[in-house]
């Protein structure tokens, strides 16, 4: 091929590897597009993932509280069922103790106790009296004693109750606040739920775009490579062309320095003044005017 032809595959490689390259960059272009539609996709899936954790932590945390108000809950019944297994056994007591309950009132039983006390400090008295008086303040004591018996139950019985009722509203509080924490949990968990559909399908909505990008590079790659072998043919046929040029060249500069020559060696001749580039050539081949 000579040098114009080869000078005219290069002007139409050139060409066409401009097309080539236009077609590529358009390409990357539209890949460029999708790969930012996934990218994009991804950081919303990201933040939903961020999203989902801190919602999943807000509920464990409720559902903690309502394991522990659950449990609270069952000890303060347990307590409660004790108690009242307490004021059982006292109310029997009090059943079994009030069959020997004296008639008398206690202020009636306690006020003869005093008024014998008093008579038998202050009164002169016989042995036998007096044993007889002490007999009876024991006799005395004996049903005050069931009247003060009866009142330490009764008065345990309220204390009893007071703190059934007490744990009964600490009951209804747990029971109330466990239900209000379960409802905030279930109403996290549903939020949760969609936050994950929602991540589910951006997911799949970006690996499609994904697809598409990689279904565009692989549509890049044919392009590249023929770019390439232009681009290898373009230099083999440029490489050729400077080596044909420098080919020429020193065909060219032999033809000049042998005609050179020749002239120098008709000037020496016929004695003529011969030029620098004359006498320089004829030097470096070892000739004089002797010659």
């Amino acid at each position: 091929m000579s040098q114009p032809q080869k000078t005219q595959k290069i002007e139409e490689l050139a060409q066409k590897l401009s097309e080539l390259k236009e077609q590529r960059n358009g390409t990357n272009a539209e890949a460029a597009e999708w790969a930012e539609k996934r990218d994009k996709l991804n950081r919303q899936v990201k933040s939903l993932a961020i999203e989902i954790h801190r919602l999943k932590g807000e509920r464990d945390k409720l559902n903690e509280k309502v394991k522990e108000l659950k449990q609270q809950r069952e000890k303060t019944k347990i307590e409660i069922r004790e108690k009242i297994k307490q004021i059982k056994q006292l109310k029997e007591e009090i059943r079994a103790l009030s069959k020997k309950k004296p008639s008398r009132s206690l202020q009636t039983l306690k006020k003869e106790v005093d008024d014998i006390e008093w008579k038998i400090q202050t009164t002169p008295l016989g042995l036998p009296e007096e044993k007889e008086l002490v007999e009876k303040v024991k006799q005395l004591e004996t049903q005050l004693n069931i009247h003060r018996k009866l009142d330490q139950l009764s008065l345990k019985i309220r204390e009893f109750e007071r703190e059934i009722k007490a744990r009964k509203t600490n009951s209804k509080f747990c029971h109330e606040k466990l239900t209000e924490d379960a409802q905030r949990s279930q109403e996290i968990h549903e939020r949760m739920l969609e936050k994950i559909v929602e991540s589910k399908k951006l997911k799949l909505e970006a690996d499609n775009f994904h697809k598409l990008f990689l279904q565009i590079r692989e549509r890049i790659r044919p392009i590249q490579n023929e770019i390439k072998e232009i681009s290898s043919q373009m230099k083999l046929l440029r490489d050729e062309i400077r080596a044909q040029e420098e080919t020429e060249k020193k065909q060219s500069e032999k033809s000049f320095r042998e005609k050179l020559e020749k002239q120098a060696k008709e000037k020496l001749k016929r004695g003529e003044k011969l030029s620098w580039e004359e006498f320089q050539l004829l030097a470096e081949k070892g000739i004089t005017a002797q010659d």
